[in-house]
């Protein structure tokens, strides 16, 4: 009798341990909301009496999407190995398309926007923080990846103080066509690559256009003519989290652009491509209703997420090359 009890004893705890585990999973599962990213740069310029000058805005808005994986709920999860985290594979997917985002834009900023030219010095500050975001996502030995965000932060933060120091001029950023562009460009690749997951949720036959345009290309191994790509089951999701977390922090990263680049956007008549752009990616941020990412066929009777996410994706892929077109003319 009294071991029955024992063992009845023991399920409850582990029920109730369970029940609150999966409370917690939810809560660490919510996403931040999205910000104004030239009210928050100015509040943060007047509290500190920094000027906003060119670059102020995108290099906070970058400060402030990093830290949004650190303050978030649960802060960052990706690389935790204890319960709940470590069965949560949603919100480390999500933080692992934000932190791809802002690699980019980190690496953008140390070896176009801060430089005049190829030949000018790399800003120190950046040197140390963009190398600092590329620490493994999953590491939690020591250096934790939180921990290499935090000092890459440190030189973000020191870099937006001397940027705003109009009287050093130690640190600058170049507010130029082709320094956006050539970002732009690494953007559109990140974008084809996130619809081009997202569309094989449902299986496709792919033909291997690797070597189209230039009859002289050749490629180091041999291919087959055609290939088939299909998800994994377990990786739906994980693709959809990921593409939704780049999308917000895209988001952020193209309204600072607006507001440092304005008067190149203006130039070149393309402000209303760039906002036509955050709007497609807006909508990627939409109330998910389903408690799954279903990945139902194409035309089937169950929805697939993967492929509505795949579609808003591509339509703002398909602006930006078209953006990056107008920036490209005289």
């Amino acid at each position: 009798m009294q071991r029955f009890l024992s063992a009845k004893w023991i399920t409850i705890t582990f029920v109730i341990l369970f029940f609150i585990g999966w409370l917690i999973a939810i809560y660490w599962s919510s996403e931040p909301d999205t910000f104004n990213v030239r009210t928050e740069a100015h509040s943060h310029a007047q509290a500190n009496s920094e000027n906003v000058v060119v670059g102020y805005t995108t290099t906070h808005t970058l400060i402030r999407v990093v830290e949004s994986l650190m303050d978030k709920p649960g802060g960052y999860l990706s690389n935790d190995v204890m319960p709940p985290s470590v069965f949560m594979d949603n919100m480390p997917s999500w933080e692992f398309g934000v932190l791809e985002m802002s690699r980019d834009l980190a690496l953008a900023m140390r070896k176009d926007f801060s430089r005049s030219q190829s030949q000018s010095m790399e800003n120190p500050e950046l040197i140390k923080a963009q190398p600092a975001l590329n620490m493994n996502h999953l590491g939690w030995m020591l250096p934790s990846a939180e921990s290499m965000y935090q000092d890459a932060l440190k030189d973000l933060y020191a870099y937006r103080t001397d940027l705003a120091d109009r009287s050093q001029g130690s640190a600058q950023f170049y507010s130029r066509a082709d320094n956006l562009r050539d970002w732009l460009k690494q953007v559109e690749k990140r974008l084809g690559n996130l619809s081009q997951k997202l569309s094989a949720s449902v299986g496709q036959e792919i033909l291997n256009t690797d070597l189209a345009g230039d009859s002289n290309a050749r490629n180091s191994t041999p291919e087959p003519s055609q290939r088939y790509e299909k998800t994994s089951w377990w990786k739906t999701d994980d693709n959809f989290y990921e593409a939704r977390g780049a999308a917000w922090a895209l988001i952020h990263f193209l309204k600072a652009v607006e507001v440092d680049f304005a008067d190149v956007l203006e130039k070149k008549n393309a402000t209303v491509s760039l906002r036509q752009i955050i709007r497609e990616l807006e909508s990627t941020q939409q109330t998910i209703w389903s408690p799954m990412i279903l990945n139902g066929s194409g035309l089937g009777m169950l929805a697939n997420h993967s492929l509505v996410m795949a579609n808003y994706i591509s339509r703002a892929n398909a602006a930006l090359i078209e953006l990056t077109e107008l920036l490209n003319q005289g």
